[in-house]
Order: C-alpha cells, then structure tokens, then sequence
C-alpha cells in the first residue's frame, strides 16, 4: 500500500527512515577517494603478505587466498561508491539529521539542546583531497553523530551554526 485511506502519501515507518520531508544535504564524492585509496592501501598490505606466503611455502591456499582478498576489495570498491553516496545530513529548527548505510540504514537525530562540543577533523589523507569530518557530541556516548566529507569552509558553518543553536537551546534547560 502506498497512500492512506484519503489517498494521500502514507507517512514514513519504522523501516522507511529517510523522511521525504526533510531537504538532504549531501557530502562530498571525493570521500569516495579517500576511502579507495584507504581500501589500497590495505589490500595492497594484504595481497603482498600473502604473496609473499605463497612465494615461500608453495602452498595453495596462499593463492586462493589471494584471489579471494581480489575479489572483496573489487566487492568492496564497489560498495564504497554506494555507501557514499548514502550519506546526508538535514539541519531542522529543533535538530539535526544524520543518515547513511545500504543494507543497514541509520537515522541519527541529534537535538541541538543535547550537544555538549562540536568538533572539525581532518587526517592527512581528508586534508590531501580538500575535505574535514564533524563531530557532534552528546551527553550520552551511542548517540553521537558524525558527518563525514565536507568542505573544510562548509564543515566550520556547520559547527559554527551547531554551536550557536546548542547554546540557545540549553538556555532554556
């Protein structure tokens, strides 16, 4: 069933979390690099162990095994290009929306009167292509959020504005 009994659209379940309601804020597809350069770097780490193992011992295992740790990388480049795109992020009146995944979905929602800090990361390889991750915190441990793949000018508007709206909601506590 698509619609209520009015013929309207029917409101999102429990297992729709993206609500269509919202206006999506992407990230940034360079995040993709990053991500495949990190997955070559340890496949690279990987498949040269595991030739060298089989260069020494003759023993096939080491082969299939090799061929195996191929094949999940090429698996898992792939799904490094979806899971990417599957991230976004919405700024509400009241909160802020986080949601990303494929086969497990997550809808982080994060009431700005929660947050204690706001922080702005970026390792050497975020750095290298132009991008910074924020990370918002609560009190509660398992309910902080992160956004991943943002400009470094979007990711300090992003904290900037967090901040200010963290603090104007825990006035009124």
């Amino acid at each position: 069933m698509t619609g209520d009994e009015n013929g309207g659209p029917a409101p999102a379940g429990p297992l729709e979390p993206w609500p269509d309601t919202v206006r999506w804020q992407p990230i940034s597809r360079d995040l993709i690099w990053v991500e495949l350069v990190r997955l070559a770097v340890l496949l690279g780490v990987v498949l040269f162990g595991l030739a060298v193992a089989w260069a020494l011992t003759g023993v096939r295992a080491f082969g299939f095994a090799l061929a195996l740790a191929v094949l999940a990388g090429a698996w898992r480049a792939v799904t490094i290009v979806r899971a990417v795109r599957a991230w976004g992020y919405a700024e509400r009146p009241d909160d802020l929306l986080v949601r990303h995944g494929l086969l497990v979905r997550r809808l982080s929602i994060v009431p700005y009167s929660r947050m204690q800090f706001v922080d702005v990361s970026a390792g050497p390889l975020e750095r290298a292509f132009d991008l910074a991750t924020v990370q918002l915190h609560t009190a509660a441990a398992a309910s902080d959020a992160r956004v991943p793949g943002l400009r470094p000018a979007e990711a300090s508007r992003l904290r900037d504005r967090l901040t200010a709206l963290g603090e104007d909601r825990a006035e009124g506590l």
